[in-house]
């Protein structure tokens, strides 16, 4: 049985989506920016924090599509560790999320 791996986030684009289109398999990465705010002495504090997104397939394509710079987004997805190791020989790592759905919050620009 495997163990729940499962996360749902939601913020903006901080970029257009990067696609590659190899053999036929459609891949998108992307980051988005998620605020948190909290009370904190005299005031509200804002704290952002950055995802590293990775879509595969009919996701990344619509991701392609419909995504740019400032777009709302909510992702569904799993947590994946990424490891290499780096050119002095050191394990590297980092944790990406990989998108099995993603909505779109409604485009309010004018011209998209």
């Amino acid at each position: 049985m495997n163990n729940l791996n499962s996360i749902l986030v939601e913020g903006t684009l901080v970029e257009k989506p990067a696609f590659q289109d190899t053999r036929g398999k459609s891949f998108c990465t992307f980051t988005i920016a998620s605020n948190r705010f909290y009370k904190k002495h005299k005031g509200i504090e804002k704290e952002v924090s950055h995802f590293e997104v990775e879509a595969f397939g009919k996701v990344a394509e619509n991701t392609h599509n419909l995504g740019h710079e400032g777009r709302g987004v909510r992702v569904v997805g799993r947590l994946q560790q990424k490891k290499w190791n780096d050119s002095k020989g050191k394990e590297q790592s980092k944790i990406v999320i990989v998108a099995e759905h993603i909505e779109f919050r409604p485009d309010l620009e004018v011209g998209k």
